[in-house]
């Protein structure tokens, strides 16, 4: 069942917010009346407002200041001020205040009724968007990834084509891509999946102790060392060992690496034998290996050696069309743990998350969904929710993002996308422009969408004549 949207009816008058009340109930809203503005602000605090009829003349507050502080509030709340004594300065303040409308005393009943069927629909849509999205990202979750585009599924192919034989991998791309989900992905995919998968962040290590992690040590081999003991190498064998941030490993210890990798022999620090060990070694940077070779930082040979097979990850920003997939499966995840009834984000937050550079990108995308999960006050988070301090303007029409080339998803069937848009079609009655806002994308990207998939010419038809056309014909 999805959640009735709440009307908050603020007026001193109670003859107004009986009549108001009595048109919402069979509309499916659930009412509070309030009569003051002291008070629908103090119960919007714990239950947030999707509408609000408010009017001008109160005691204390007037309309157009509990409009501001519904806006503060409560932003994606939809406020309809109400006067008896209207004037063409209130109406043109309240509109650039946000206002959805201004009404009239008396109420015209026809025109509240229209109104609260389009904000009770606008709820609906969005609801149902919100489960789409959320279907959609499951079926596109590959061992803990998500990414509908085509570079993201080149990435997953790639894993899947490599993980049964490969033995050395160099996984490389920005901070926070998901570089340690490729390791574990290929070592799930792998014949040594049943074994240990072992995780060393080689920026983390003191260098005075790192050939003793890697390698282990014998009693009585350096001061403090009282037990022998077995390194990351050996825990690994016959397993995986994920050696993250590689670029950070000591010039002094990749020698030591490359024989091992090579000649798949250890030598514990103090030990006079060698042993054999048989891993599989992935190993991730985020720098570019290439530069600090030739600034003498990193071994020639090592990279090399390394870099037998590489897996790139691409930036988010490179790939904007999975955003919105991401931010459903993070807004799930988070108000599961959260324990928060948050399920999903407005039109405008879609909008901000979409414009961002995304300098940590997956990560810091996760993080801000986490941040504005633990700040929402209602059910889906609002731009205010999803700003930060500095928030990069949203692109042009026709930018660099909105000319993304989505073209066909291998590996995906191309009728999850098509189901996706043919649902919010059919929810709007194939109004393209109201499906677009609906999807919180521009109308260009939107008609490029539906000729991809062969649904520009869809039009209404109506099935039992031309009062019901609310079925698309495809």
């Amino acid at each position: 069942m999805m959640p009735r949207p709440v009307l908050f009816v603020v007026d001193d008058e109670p003859v107004v917010s009986a009549i108001v009340k009595r048109l919402a109930d069979p509309v499916g809203f659930d009412v509070v009346v309030c009569a003051s503005a002291a008070e629908a602000i103090g119960r919007m605090s714990e239950r947030p407002a999707d509408m609000a009829f408010v009017d001008l003349r109160m005691p204390e507050t007037n309309g157009i200041d509990l409009l501001r502080q519904i806006r503060d509030t409560v932003p994606s709340c939809e406020v309809v001020l109400m006067s008896g004594f209207a004037t063409i300065e209130s109406a043109v303040e309240a509109v650039k205040l946000g206002a959805r409308d201004y009404l009239t005393k008396p109420l015209d009943l026809d025109r509240v009724t229209a109104l609260l069927k389009d904000v009770r629909d606008e709820a609906t849509r969005r609801q149902r968007l919100v489960k789409t999205e959320s279907r959609v990202a499951h079926q596109l979750e590959y061992h803990g990834m998500l990414g509908r585009s085509a570079a993201m599924q080149e990435v997953f192919s790639l894993i899947r084509r490599l993980a049964p034989h490969v033995r050395t991998v160099l996984i490389t791309g920005e901070t926070g891509t998901g570089k340690e989900l490729v390791a574990h992905a290929l070592h799930q995919q792998g014949p040594r999946r049943s074994r240990r998968f072992v995780t060393v962040n080689c920026s983390a290590v003191v260098d005075t102790l790192f050939e003793s992690e890697l390698f282990g040590h014998v009693r009585g081999a350096f001061t403090g060392a009282t037990e022998h003991k077995q390194g990351l190498f050996e825990a690994a064998h016959e397993g995986t060992l994920f050696l993250d941030e590689i670029g950070e490993l000591p010039l002094t210890l990749q020698a030591k690496l490359l024989r091992v990798l090579e000649d798949g022999v250890i030598q514990r620090v103090g030990a006079v034998d060698a042993r054999r060990v048989d891993a599989c070694v992935f190993a991730a940077t985020n720098r570019d290996l290439t530069q600090d070779v030739a600034a003498g930082r990193f071994r020639s040979d090592l990279m090399f050696r390394l870099n037998a097979v590489e897996v790139t990850l691409p930036p988010l920003r490179n790939r904007p069309e999975d955003i919105p997939y991401l931010t459903s499966a993070f807004v799930a995840d988070c108000a599961r743990r959260l324990k928060k009834p948050v399920l999903g984000v407005t039109p405008a937050a879609e909008r901000i998350l979409a414009s961002r550079t995304w300098d940590g990108n997956v990560r810091e995308l996760r993080n801000t969904i986490e941040r504005a999960c633990m700040l929402a006050e209602g059910p889906y988070l609002t731009d205010r929710d999803v700003s930060r301090d500095a928030v990069a303007r949203r692109p042009a029409e026709g930018s660099a993002v909105d000319r993304v080339d989505r073209g066909p998803v291998p590996e995906i069937p191309d009728s999850v996308e098509r189901e996706r848009l043919v649902d919010v079609l059919r929810s709007v009655a194939g109004n393209k422009q109201a499906a677009a806002r609906t999807m919180g994308i521009s109308r260009r990207a939107f008609y490029r969408r539906l000729e991809r998939y062969g649904l520009h010419t869809a039009t209404p038809v109506a099935p039992g004549g031309p009062t019901r056309a609310r079925q698309l014909k495809f």
